[in-house]
């Protein structure tokens, strides 16, 4: 019979092991080489329990939740529990074989062990910016296969005997252009892990049997949380359809990601039958993404004080019928899957808006918005430069607030990346814009957030440009009268000022010295009525470049008025148009 734990206890534990993820995680960003870690800060970790268990994860990336939950299972899978020593260190990037997510993103795993004993492991992923394929930066808007997106790496040691396998580094740095920067990221991933396993050694040295059956109450309790939030909902069937805009001209039709959810009792059901077919294009969403997707939805719907853990998981019972856009069988291209993975929380969301009023958002910017510049140019012993970046967009307005500008939404979380540091790092790029998108921001009672405008400028020839992005076609829906927010878009602005649009999945374009690429991302749907916000917030939006006056006008009956210099309500002209 398991030892019974007071919960002032595993309450203290808890924390103490999301402070060894939060250590690690920051460990990663303070000593990783490129941009895509120490400033975008694209890192996950995690500890695990000696079963296999995530028990506390840093929640800073919801897209790579998949790999935290399915490392340590596949490592037992392969090698067998009895065969993990320590000193070893494993790795993976394959979501078909080990790994989570698409081939940039790499997990490192270590196990901690006392003596014989193993208490727990410590596990990092971390997206890096080019593992070979087709195209620099390995993520592609037209790949067919998953063999033209980079090295595939199974399950695999990276370490043994407390010791780098060296011919392992040197088979991962032959496979990338940039085999410095691989070099140094790889090893903070792996110099986290080292502190991560000190940590709960640390932990179990303070605590013994204890720890281990903390991790084990955790669980438990998450998925509990869960069940209560389940049984008290309404039993039956919702149901909602939403669409990723299609990938590239290859796929130019949209993609349905159909769900029906079924609550009976504190039994939770999420079936995406009717969902498209798998694609040969790289946005099919492998099975533990779309694990990754559901976990977030629920926890961001049924409380943000769920610890996230595996518990979340075994409270939820996900039907995707392999073969399907969000089950895809190997080997289905999935480079660029995120773009397809942020429409299935958009469409939990939208099912179950009915019953979650007052917790649920409109649609955000519902899209990975990526710009890769990549080109000639030495960055230490690199000869090359790759330059990746996530731009943020409009945040889902709510009952009562207004959306985020500028953010990343559902499965992204990354951070800004700051004009100084692309032009300290990449000095072949120049920053000409980067602000708010004034009226991108779906109007209502309560506003969607505003969508980027970002332009980048080529200071050289051939300059190979990869543009991803989703939600150019289909809006972020409102809610309860709200409209729309606005589409994304791609251009090209040549010097002689010439604008052509780009594809939502343009890759490997060549640019020439002043070109600039301009990205606008989507914003968000707004949230009630809009003839219902109050005529100070519209004026506050004018003066503040959100809105314009004349969308003020159209969409809020709100006239705004200026005499050059200040901005003010005609009170007698509003009253007019809103009756």
């Amino acid at each position: 019979m398991a030892k019974q734990i007071d919960t002032v206890t595993v309450e203290v534990v808890r924390n103490l092991l999301m402070s060894i993820a939060e250590e690690t995680y920051g460990i990663i960003v303070r000593s990783a080489y490129s941009t895509n870690m120490k400033e975008r800060r694209d890192v996950c970790t995690a500890v695990i329990d000696p079963d296999g268990n995530s028990v506390a994860q840093v929640e800073s990336l919801a897209a790579l939740l998949g790999s935290m939950l399915s490392v340590v299972p596949n490592i037992y899978e392969k090698f067998g529990k009895e065969n993990v020593q320590p000193g070893d260190m494993y790795i993976a990037n394959d979501p078909y074989h080990g790994g989570g997510n698409h081939l940039p993103d790499i997990v490192i795993a270590a196990p901690a062990f006392v003596g014989d004993k193993l208490v727990g492991w410590i596990a990092n992923i971390a997206h890096h910016s080019d593992i070979g394929g087709k195209v620099p930066g390995s993520t592609s808007g037209d790949a067919d296969s998953l063999f033209q997106e980079g090295i595939r790496i199974p399950v695999i040691r990276i370490r043994q005997n407390g010791k780098l396998i060296p011919s392992v580094m040197d088979l991962l740095l032959d496979n990338t252009r940039v085999p410095q920067e691989r070099e140094g990221d790889l090893t903070a991933q792996m110099s986290a892990n080292l502190i991560g396993v000190q940590r709960i050694q640390e932990a179990y040295a303070r605590y013994q049997d204890d720890l281990i059956e903390c991790m084990k109450e955790l669980v438990g309790y998450s998925e509990r949380r869960v069940r209560a939030v389940v049984a008290e909902l309404p039993d039956g069937e919702y149901s909602y359809t939403d669409y990723v805009d299609g990938c590239g001209d290859k796929y130019p039709d949209p993609l349905p990601i159909k769900v029906k959810i079924s609550i009976k009792g504190n039994d939770l059901t999420i079936d995406f039958t009717g969902t498209a077919e798998q694609i040969k294009a790289p946005i099919n969403v492998p099975y533990p993404c779309t694990k990754a997707a559901v976990f977030f939805s629920i926890k961001a719907l049924m409380g943000d004080d769920i610890p996230a853990n595996e518990g979340i998981n075994r409270a939820i019972k996900i039907i995707a019928p392999k073969g399907c856009i969000v089950n895809p069988t190997e080997p289905s291209p999935i480079g660029a899957q995120i773009d397809c993975q942020q429409r299935i929380p958009d469409a939990i969301f939208g099912a179950l808006a009915p019953i979650f009023p007052d917790t649920v958002v409109t649609a955000g910017n519902g899209a990975c918005t990526t710009t890769i510049l990549a080109g000639e140019g030495a960055i230490g012993t690199d000869s090359v430069f790759i330059f990746h970046e996530v731009i943020a967009g409009g945040g889902g307005a709510s009952k009562g607030l207004d959306g985020l500008s500028g953010v990343q939404v559902n499965m992204t979380n990354t951070s800004n990346m700051p004009i100084e540091a692309t032009e300290m790092e990449f000095t072949k790029i120049l920053a000409r814009k980067y602000e708010l998108k004034e009226d991108t921001g779906g109007a209502g009672q309560f506003r969607g957030g505003l969508g980027i405008e970002r332009e980048l400028e080529m200071m050289q020839d051939d300059v190979a440009y990869t543009g991803l992005g989703d939600r150019h076609k289909f809006h972020p829906w409102g809610l309860d009268g709200g409209k729309e927010g606005a589409a994304g878009a791609f251009y090209r602005v040549t010097p002689d000022g010439t604008i052509t649009k780009m594809g939502h999945k343009t890759t490997s374009f060549s640019l020439k010295k002043g070109d600039i690429i301009r990205v606008e991302t989507p914003g968000a749907g707004g949230y009630g009525d809009p003839m219902k916000r109050e005529p100070e917030k519209v004026l506050k939006d004018v003066i503040e470049k959100k809105v314009s006056v004349e969308v003020a006008k159209k969409d809020y009956g709100v006239v705004v008025v200026s005499n050059g210099v200040y901005y003010q309500v005609d009170e007698q002209a509003t009253k007019a148009l809103r009756g």
